[in-house]
């Protein structure tokens, strides 16, 4: 408490403190008021002049309120800001726990422009080694807006997600960091979905995947940032050879994750340029259980359709349990068909259907007539860092708008689930395909090797609206020229 406190919240000894000096200066000048108040009021009742004293004394009166009010509404009542002590708001965050803020918007006048960064560093496992990376960046105007611990044997990784000044380059940082005990640091642009705290971002990731099992791989990657996943089956869906398997517990090798898949076979990530923590593979593993214990799973919704025909049909996702259906559909198919589909002998290609159904691997979309017959498929094929698109549609309705249809939708998928690029993989001679890849409007990149044609369409500025899994709605399909053939093997590029 400060000496000049109010005598009201003072106290000593448990009681009211009171200055008896204090209360005689109150009386004094109360008894002054009623003396000057008095002569004036004698001076004005008895006075020759005292009308004339009482209405100028009002005009007097009404002019200086005038005058003040017109003064406050010009000038304000806020003291300039050379008057205070107040500080600009990113001093005050500055080097401090904060949660608030948005990812590199337009400052305000008089505040700094600032980027958001993600930061991993490895300090050792003692006390004040925090301390001296937050001291460090508050030194260089640096907000720590979240924070991470990764405990490992030899240490601890720490991974911040930071505010820094738009001018203050990477290098400084890390710099400042290596000053103050950090060692192995990585550091990167961040955006404003980094924001979300990691309990959220794990709960909501484990909802998309108990939703729909194709989500597995983009949960996975979403988790661990920029990777490589690849999903392997257990058996080659081609030789029918066993693949390696991993453990049941899963392996951690630095860079490289592998994990056991729900049906035997094995996912490995892979991040080069970042070495995985124990909590990264033991929340990758837990993702991969909680699909284990559901089982296969595909959203059941359906899309009613009107071909310019006038027939109907349903558009709806397709899992391994409609692989007869796909194989009755491969028997009224030609040979033809089958062999720019698949690039491969014909009586090969019942054996990928497994492989391409199941939803380990990607997503795909049947096509089925009014009496329930798949006269149509549609892949979107997860491929490590690269996504595939294949359709198949038979002959007897091809050339009505199916493929193109699927082929929009399966691309409506990919932007959805963030993919940069999809790729279709078949026969130079196949004028539908490439009509259909042409038909969505994208960059397209064409390559030709012996006479495969590979087309790589970029989404970074496709303006597909996405369509949820499970949608109902009613409406045409669109007629166009592409044919029911289709790229690729349904396993890859290579």
């Amino acid at each position: 408490m400060t000496p000049d406190m109010s005598d009201v919240t003072r106290a000593k000894h448990g009681r009211p403190v009171h200055h008896w000096r204090r209360d005689v200066v109150e009386l004094a000048a109360l008894f002054t008021a009623v003396a000057v108040a008095d002569g004036v009021a004698n001076l004005i009742g008895h006075g020759p002049d005292g009308p004339a004293l009482l209405v100028i004394s009002a005009a007097l009166l009404a002019a200086t309120a005038g005058f003040h009010t017109w003064w406050a509404r010009r000038h304000g009542h806020a003291p300039p800001t050379s008057d205070t002590d107040a500080r600009p708001p990113s001093e005050g965050r500055t080097g401090a726990l904060s949660g608030k803020g948005t990812a590199a918007s337009a400052p305000l006048p008089g505040e700094e422009a600032t980027v958001l960064l993600r930061m991993r560093t490895t300090v050792e496992d003692a006390p004040g080694s925090l301390a001296a990376l937050c001291t460090a960046l508050a030194q260089r105007q640096v907000d720590i807006l979240s924070l991470q611990t990764h405990p490992l044997a030899d240490g601890t990784v720490d991974e911040f997600l930071l505010r820094a000044p738009a001018d203050l380059p990477a290098t400084e940082i890390t710099r400042s960091v290596a000053r103050a005990g950090g060692s192995a640091t990585w550091i990167e642009r961040a955006d404003a979905h980094d924001l979300v705290d990691a309990p959220t971002r794990v709960l909501g990731l484990a909802t998309r995947t108990a939703l729909d099992a194709s989500e597995l791989p983009l949960a996975l990657r979403q988790l661990l940032g920029r990777c490589t996943i690849r999903s392997l089956p257990a058996t080659s869906p081609v030789s029918g050879r066993a693949t390696e398997g991993a453990p049941v517990e899963g392996a951690l090798e630095d860079t490289v994750m592998r994990l056991r898949a729900p049906e035997g076979g094995v996912i490995t990530v892979e991040r080069p340029y970042l070495p995985f923590t124990p909590t990264e593979f033991a929340r990758a593993r837990a993702l991969v259980e909680l699909d284990a214990r559901l089982g296969p799973r595909v959203p059941r919704g359906q899309d009613m359709l009107t071909l310019p025909e006038g027939n109907a049909i349903t558009v709806q996702r397709a899992d391994v349990s409609d692989v007869e259906a796909a194989k009755a559909m491969h028997e009224r198919c030609s040979p033809r068909t089958l062999s720019m589909r698949y690039h491969g002998p014909v009586g090969d290609a019942d054996r990928y259907l497994n492989h391409l159904l199941s939803p380990r691997f990607g997503r795909t979309l049947a096509v089925r007539t009014a009496s329930g017959r798949i006269v149509g498929l549609g892949h979107l094929l997860w491929d490590g860092d690269e996504t595939e698109v294949a359709l198949l549609v038979e002959d007897d309705w091809q050339r009505r708008g199916i493929g193109n249809e699927l082929l929009g939708r399966l691309v409506a998928m990919a932007v959805e689930a963030g993919c940069e690029s999809v790729y279709a993989v078949t026969q130079a001679s196949n004028t539908g395909m490439v009509a259909a890849m042409r038909g969505l409007g994208l960059p397209l990149d064409y390559q030709i090797e012996e006479g495969t044609l590979v087309i790589t369409a970029r989404l970074d500025t496709a303006q597909v609206t996405p369509q949820a899994p499970h949608a109902r709605h009613h409406g045409h399909a669109r007629h166009g020229a592409a044919q029911g053939t289709a790229p690729g093997h349904g396993t890859g590029r290579n």
